[in-house]
This record gives structure tokens, sequence and C-alpha cells, in this order.
């Protein structure tokens, strides 16, 4: 199936963490457009484990969609651990997951999303991609400011004008549980791609890939860890 807006010989960049969220991102974006490429981003983050888990993601897209692999380009990544080293979160540093005094988790590093897209637009101009594909969600997320959709549009707004060309961002989880973003997973790859996910994706923000669960890897216990496996669960129950 295309995107109307879209057509299939149009060519994304796919902002990819080796998450569940970018996983079903990218299955998505090689359904619908002729070339995908993707971009990572090194902060300093200390679950670095998911650097390494997306060339195993990625290696194992060709593997479960087959008939999609020639659409699966190069793999970028974008050292920003200067960046990082701004925030101090708990994302970047060894401190307890908590939540702040302004109600959101001490994992939120400002202006990440920000830094993320304007980074990942400036290579897609440099590489001929026409749209980038975000998983950002602001229906079963951490309360992140920058996951909301409204931020994303101002972005594509600031893009546009800052590069002179249009530059579409799509965000296919926007409005879905995690739950929904499974059962979307399972819609685009059937049982193959949920196992891929399951086994080789990382989400838990302690790096934690000893403990096996049925939903994947993970401390079972920081915010990602909850969502993920919630909307495993919740899946699974009504699937």
């Amino acid at each position: 199936m295309t995107d109307s807006r879209h057509p299939l010989d149009h060519s994304a960049l796919v902002l990819f963490s080796g998450g569940q969220d970018s996983a079903t991102c990218l299955a998505w974006a090689l359904a619908r457009f002729a070339r995908v490429e993707t971009v990572g981003f090194d902060y300093g983050q200390r679950h670095a484990v998911e650097m390494e888990a997306r060339l195993r993601v990625r290696a194992g897209m060709a593997r479960v969609l087959p008939g999609l692999a020639d659409r699966l380009g190069p793999d970028h990544v974008v050292d920003l651990t200067g960046f990082g080293a701004i925030g101090e979160t708990a994302m970047t540093t060894d401190r307890a997951i908590e939540v702040g005094a302004r109600g959101l988790p001490n994992t939120f590093v400002p202006g990440r999303n920000l830094i993320f897209l304007t980074a990942a637009a400036a290579l897609a101009d440099r590489r001929g991609l026409d749209v980038l594909v975000g998983g950002m969600c602001e229906t079963d997320f951490s309360g992140y400011p920058d996951c909301r959709r409204e931020t994303i549009d101002a972005m594509e707004r600031a893009l546009a004008l800052g590069l002179d060309r249009p530059s579409p961002i799509e965000t296919p989880l926007m409005a879905l549980t995690k739950s929904q973003t499974w059962a979307l997973a399972h819609d685009l790859g059937g049982d193959a791609l949920v196992e891929l996910i399951v086994e080789e994706s990382h989400t838990c923000y302690r790096g934690d890939r000893s403990q096996r669960h049925d939903w994947g890897y993970g401390c079972d216990d920081c915010p990602a860890c909850e969502l993920r496996a919630d909307g495993w669960r919740d899946w699974v129950a009504n699937r």
C-alpha cells in the first residue's frame, strides 16, 4: 500500500534507534517508499547497546521482509556525543530514573528530537531523500514535549524554510498505543517481524540485555520497559 501523499517512487530516511518503535517505522517505510535509508545518533546514551541492536534489526529486516529487501539502502551514524553531554540526564549519566520538578522524567534529553530531526534533514538533503520518518508518539509515551505532533509540525515548517525545500516528517506511530504498535508490526510483517522486534530490538533505558521476557530484553522496571511490556500484554490479550 502506498501513502497518497508520497508515491512509491519517493525515498525516505528513517530515524532508526534500533528500538521497537523505529523498527516498526522502518518496516512501514519499506512498504511505502522505493528507497529507504536509516540514520542513528550516538549521543552518549547509557543504553549504547541500542547502537548494536540497530545493525541486527536492519540485517533481520531484509530476512523477514525479503520482497522489500532491495529497497533498503545505506545506514548512517551521526556523532552527537557533545550534545548528549549538555543534557546530563538519566539517559546519558549513571543516575536513578525519576520524575523531576517539571513533571517530566529525568530521561528527557532537552531538545533531543529537535537536534535529531535537524541532523536528519541535513543528511536527507545531501542524500537526495524526500521524506523523514520518525517513531515519535504522543499516545503511549513518557511525556516528552518533543514527541508531540505539534512539535513535529513546527519542525517541518522550520526545516522547509531553512533548507528551502519541503521537509515532510512522517510519524506513523503518533496516534497509536504500544499495543497498536505491536499490531502494526504484525500487519506489516507477520509473526516473523514481531519475533525480530522481540529478539533483536532494544528499548530498555538501562541497557539491560540479561533478562528475556515475552516482549523482549530489558530490566522490566524503567519507563520504556513498562510501556513496551504493557503494550505487549494488551496486544496478546486482544489479538
